[in-house]
């Protein structure tokens, strides 16, 4: 009996140490399917597909941000095609049935403006909103001030100095500035439209007139309309001329940058202050991506950096000023009142008379 008793004791032991292991391998099995569920769960999760970009932005600093973008999202195939602000706004008027891009990156504030009252762009609200003031976004969150862009006199600093090139917008006007004035085409151009349309509204924009003899004897100074930015920086560095007008942020970039001998003067009455922003594609086809891009470009981090090798001035106020470069600090952004939403509404009026009526007559 003892003897029983002893080997139904080791037997019943036995039982219980095998479904011990059972229990241990049915939990490890579980958690086995649950570590490849999750990452299954995450492999679907992960950002993928296409991302197309049109662009008015420099096209090194384009491809530097993606790269960036892609080393977060790699699995994101990101295309870009670079034009002019009012181009990006007439090929969206063009795909708006069936658009082909996603995203709108580096628009004037009127040309975005365009785009919004069309219905080219989507509405929606991004996390850093709160962050930019309500001036440089739309109030529907249809675009998105990313940059400000103070619109200045450029000079070849090789022949000019900011002591003896022209001081303010009206000393443009002097007749010892004639043939030494190069303009980049100004239809094609977003930058060159907000400034004579600006000029416009500085004479008073009641009175259109005005500005039209003010661009006139400007167009009497003026050698040459360039083709795009590029011939631009050309013919100026040969000396075709010595003065033109342009954006801060590429004058920063060429002098510092490149060995272009550029430099600038901002007029003592204040420079038009222009809004360069972005915005997402209305029934765009990877619209999550492009949100994701939009995301990315505002992160606190990448905005710093923008202005630290691009000199990039950000539209979010809650960047640390300590950590933004000397010429930053060094800025004094005086400007003068612009009715944007008016500029917005007049300028096709305006510069296609100006293109018709004024340029190339005040010979």
């Amino acid at each position: 009996m003892k003897k029983t008793r002893i080997f139904g004791f080791l037997l019943v032991l036995m039982l219980m140490i095998l479904a011990a292991c059972s229990s241990d391998d049915n939990k490890d099995t579980a958690n086995n399917t649950k570590d490849d569920d999750t990452e299954k769960t995450d492999a679907q999760a992960a950002p993928s597909g296409k991302l197309v970009i049109y662009t008015g932005r420099d096209e090194e600093m384009v491809q530097g941000v993606i790269d960036q973008f892609n080393e977060k999202y790699p699995d994101i195939e990101v295309e870009f095609l670079t034009m002019g602000a009012q181009q990006i706004l007439e090929r969206l008027r063009g795909e708006k049935a069936n658009p082909q891009a996603d995203f709108w990156w580096g628009g004037t504030q009127s040309a975005l403006i365009v785009g919004a009252d069309e219905d080219l762009l989507h509405a929606w609200e991004p996390s850093f909103i709160n962050t930019i003031n309500a001036n440089h976004k739309d109030e529907k969150g249809r675009w998105f001030g990313e940059m400000l862009l103070p619109e200045v006199i450029m000079i070849n600093s090789d022949t000019l100095t900011k002591e003896t090139g022209p001081q303010d917008w009206d000393e443009l006007l002097d007749p010892k500035w004639k043939d030494q004035i190069l303009i980049r085409g100004v239809l094609a151009s977003g930058t060159m439209r907000t400034i004579y349309s600006s000029m416009i509204v500085r004479q008073g924009a009641d009175t259109p007139e005005k500005g039209y003899d003010w661009l006139l004897k400007l167009d009497a100074n003026t050698k040459e309309y360039t083709q795009d930015p590029n011939a631009l920086y050309l013919k100026l560095t040969r000396q075709e001329g010595s003065v033109s007008l342009w954006n801060l942020q590429d004058i920063l970039l060429k002098k510092h940058t490149t060995d272009y001998p550029f430099d600038y003067i901002y007029p003592k009455s204040g420079a038009p202050i222009l809004v360069d922003g972005v915005g997402v594609v209305n029934n765009a086809k990877n619209l999550e991506n492009s949100k994701l891009f939009v995301e990315f470009l505002f992160e606190k981090e990448m905005v710093t950096k923008l202005a630290n090798d691009y000199y990039q001035i950000p539209t979010r106020t809650d960047i640390d000023k300590a950590a933004m470069p000397e010429w930053y600090q060094e800025l004094d952004l005086k400007t003068f009142d612009i009715d944007w939403q008016l500029m917005s509404e007049k300028e096709a009026e305006w510069m296609e008379y100006w293109d018709t009526n004024v340029k190339g007559r005040g010979k």
